[in-house]
């Protein structure tokens, strides 16, 4: 067997097989870093903070007076007719929000009293009221929302978007996961994995408190001047290596050796937050060495201001059902709300202060919205609503999305859509071509047909592109 055959098959045995790590990262930038956009982007970053458990439109965004006028009256029969819960049974009864509504800025959007600070910047929002899924369970519905398919083995948004543009910043990952909330998302790291593209693309977890990522640090005894000793060493034998076998996977065991010794100089800078202000903690409500949503809405603007691709932050705990009082409407909402809005808010507010606001895209939504009814599972007392796939609120903003608009509308229970629908593969094609990539055109061959992120669906939702 020649070496040209000895290459090529090296090379396909370590994209199929490599798995995740500072290496796959070093690879990327070594092999594959040539851009795939199609067309001019408005947006060069995007900053996706992902509400996991699924928020309640019409208790946060979408006012239904219609509910309160109904409220604890049984359920219309239309309504319930071929319908499928997750957990309500019988009839219920309607639930009116016990949240007011006031309409805010220059575009006059209506907003919960829940989110005062988010009401500060609306007109730099644009609301999408009439979002749609297929999935009404959390870890299916997070996985689509996240993949464009329910079923895990695809390839997630910021896996796409670093193998359809790669990365800027050569010292630090295209795709960072910020986690955040008591627990992880139900759809687990299949929310951001990288599927069937190489391993690569895979999101790279970032942690707020203690070491920002295992095993970077130098061993006890070891100094920066042994390990650059070392890695020079090796790098040398390693080149020797490579002109005899030719094997890509030592070029990428250097680049590895090489970006974790970037790293630990570059993560730790990044990831140390008391170097900024006061104004903008004050302003994002963050506490240095705390792990929180505050903490790492901050980090992804200072990722992104260094070059990161695609930041995504999971806050876990809005399944609001109504079972107790950590899982209502009436206490565990307003908490939820408390722990986000400021730092949401913030974060649009901050990107704009810097000039930022125009090259970065930031998307807000869980995987589904909840019923216009409570659930009242086992005749609970609190007030909670069951998982609703009809109708969901999500907003972007930045990233050459018009700020101060609304597009799509619900029924006067904000049950169903009866205006401009916008489904998940709508959405992420939306995403794409505001970062300069033509949906139909990213794909990727895959057990002999070509794949791609909104599979064979989507269209651009006009009213959202600048």
């Amino acid at each position: 067997m020649n070496k040209q055959k000895l290459r090529a098959i090296t090379r396909r045995h370590f994209f199929e097989q490599a798995g995740f790590g500072v290496g796959a990262a070093a690879l990327w930038n070594l092999l594959e870093g040539e851009s795939r956009a199609s067309g001019p982007a408005k947006a060069k970053n995007i900053i996706y903070l992902f509400m996991a458990g699924a928020p309640s439109h019409m208790d946060l965004f979408d006012n239904k007076p219609k509910l309160r006028e109904l409220d604890g009256q049984k359920c219309p029969p239309e309504l319930l007719q071929g319908e499928r819960f997750a957990f309500i049974e019988g009839v219920p009864t309607i639930l009116g929000s016990p949240y007011e509504f006031e309409r805010h800025g220059r575009s006059g959007t209506e907003i919960s009293e829940l989110l005062p600070r988010l009401a500060e910047v609306v007109d730099e929002i644009a609301f999408v009221k009439s979002m749609h899924t297929t999935q009404f369970n959390h870890a299916p519905a997070q996985i689509f929302m996240n993949t464009g398919h329910q079923i895990v083995g695809r390839p997630s948004m910021g896996s796409w978007m670093t193998y359809g543009l790669g990365s800027e910043n050569e010292d630090l990952p295209g795709f960072v996961v910020l986690l955040s909330g008591e627990n992880d998302p139900d759809g687990g790291k299949s929310c951001w994995g990288s599927g069937f593209l190489p391993t690569v693309h895979q999101g790279v977890e970032f942690r707020s408190q203690g070491d920002p990522v295992l095993y970077l640090e130098n061993p006890d005894g070891v100094s920066v001047a042994s390990r650059r000793a070392s890695l020079d060493t090796i790098r040398n034998l390693n080149h020797e290596r490579t002109k005899v076998v030719g094997d890509p996977e030592i070029e990428t065991r250097i680049a590895a050796y090489e970006l974790a010794y970037r790293m630990q100089t570059s993560v730790p800078e990044l990831m140390d937050i008391s170097d900024e202000p006061a104004s903008i903690h004050e302003l994002y409500g963050t506490e240095p060495g705390q792990a929180s949503f505050a903490n790492n809405c901050l980090l992804a603007r200072r990722l992104v201001e260094r070059g990161s691709r695609f930041v995504q932050l999971y806050h876990w705990g809005w399944d609001h059902h109504g079972t107790s009082s950590v899982d209502d409407i009436a206490t565990a909402l307003p908490a939820l709300c408390e722990q986000t809005d400021r730092a949401s808010a913030a974060l649009v507010k901050d990107l704009k202060q810097r000039g930022m606001l125009d090259e970065t895209l930031i998307v807000w939504g869980g995987e589904f919205g909840r019923t216009a009814m409570n659930e009242g599972r086992n005749n609970s007392k609190f007030i909670g609503r069951d998982h609703h796939p009809r109708a969901f609120t999500v907003w972007l903003a930045g990233g050459g999305v018009p700020g101060g608009v609304t597009v799509g509308r619900t029924d006067e229970l904000g049950y169903n859509i009866v205006e401009d629908p916008v489904e998940v593969h709508d959405l992420h094609a939306t995403v794409l071509h505001l970062m300069g990539i033509d949906h139909k055109k990213l794909t990727y061959r895959f057990q002999g047909r070509d794949f791609r992120l909104t599979d064979v669906y989507g269209k651009v939702v006009s009213k959202l592109v600048g």
